[in-house]
């Protein structure tokens, strides 16, 4: 049975990286806290962050019937991405957003009974019209809306709240869904396996000679249903980042990701033969069985649903073996789950040089 974190670990007398964290490795299972981090890795050892920040994606609205609805703005749909030219999706003066729409922060599913056309009345004269469900009509949770409301960007930046579910009752402010890596703004849900991460671990790691390097994916909602696929997502890997994991690789040195959006971002960029080279734009990558990792060795990540898609990436990455172990040794040892929760490290054996 898995535990819900329901409030940031500094309301309930921890750091951040006071957390549990379980390590997951060749050699076994260790628990430890998310400050042992640096004992797991080695010097020449590469980990990757994002730098996305998280916005105040939720906003309150009323539909045509006067029900109140709380409308999770996703992403922009913007040129470039997946299905941005549908017709009916450049309505002049309105920018094309993926959203969600829930009863209220309680609700454990979307808005059912939406239908294209209905006009969501939004705060401060703004609103949305839904247009399409999103990425095909058969989708039960994600709609192409056009919305009205000047910049989108400082429109949530004043009338929005980070994104929660019911296993959070309680509202936090932005800054608990920030990581110390947040940089640009643009995750509709934070990229929380980044979370635990403080300035004084950052600097034993680096001192410890651990190389960090930046990939940037703004995450959008994570609340899919088991075996619905990721969402579409922007990242965007720098050229330096894409020569130190090639580096790392060609020493024979681990390239660790810190969370799903690190590894869906390098994994994107990486060519067949698990070379990496500077990229930006949109993924829908799937990582899973059929698609195993090239690129990543290593993953800091949180726990998630079974049944999730995330899972999936994780043993791409790991292999279903040491990701089944680990989630066991999870439950049994009562660690939390979600963006408030404890962590994982997964250390797979290292592949032989020369294999990819």
């Amino acid at each position: 049975m898995t535990l819900a974190a329901s409030r940031p670990p500094e309301e309930r007398g921890l750091g951040r990286g006071g957390v549990r964290l379980l390590a997951a490795t060749p050699d076994g299972i260790v628990h430890a806290r998310f400050g042992d981090l640096p004992r797991f890795l080695s010097a020449g050892d590469l980990l990757v962050v994002n730098t996305s920040a998280t916005i105040a994606a939720a906003v309150d609205g009323l539909r045509g019937d006067g029900r109140p609805v709380v409308v999770h703005f996703s992403s922009p749909l913007e040129a470039g991405a997946p299905e941005a030219t549908a017709a009916g999706d450049d309505t002049p003066g309105e920018a094309a957003w993926l959203v969600e729409l829930r009863e209220d922060a309680a609700a454990t599913g979307p808005v059912t009974d939406a239908a294209p056309g209905e006009i969501v009345t939004l705060p401060a004269g703004a609103s949305l019209m839904l247009l399409r469900r999103y990425p095909d009509p058969a989708a039960a949770r994600i709609w192409v809306a056009a919305v009205a409301a000047g910049d989108v960007g400082a429109f949530l930046a004043w009338h929005g709240r980070p994104i929660r579910y019911s296993y959070v009752p309680d509202p936090w402010p932005l800054s608990a869904y920030q990581t110390v890596f947040a940089r640009t703004p643009g995750s509709a849900e934070m990229p929380s396996a980044g979370r635990p991460f403080t300035t004084d671990l950052v600097t034993e790691l680096v001192a410890a000679g651990v190389v960090i390097a930046p990939i940037t994916l703004h995450a959008g909602v994570a609340s899919l249903e088991a075996g619905e696929p990721p969402l579409p997502e922007r990242f965007s890997v720098p050229e330096p980042t894409a020569q130190l994991v090639n580096l790392t690789r060609a020493a024979g040195r681990r390239v660790v990701a810190v969370g799903t959006t690190c590894t869906r971002a390098l994994e994107s960029a990486a060519g067949p033969g698990g070379t990496v080279r500077a990229r930006r734009g949109w993924t829908d990558l799937v990582l899973g069985a059929g698609h195993p990792a090239r690129v990543v060795s290593g993953l800091v990540t949180g726990w998630h649903d079974p049944g999730a898609s995330h899972l999936a990436l994780l043993e791409a990455v790991a292999g279903p073996k040491l990701v089944h172990a680990a989630y066991l040794e999870a439950e049994q040892a009562g660690y939390l789950w979600h963006e408030f929760g404890d962590s994982c490290l997964l250390l797979p054996p290292l592949p032989r040089p020369g294999v990819t």
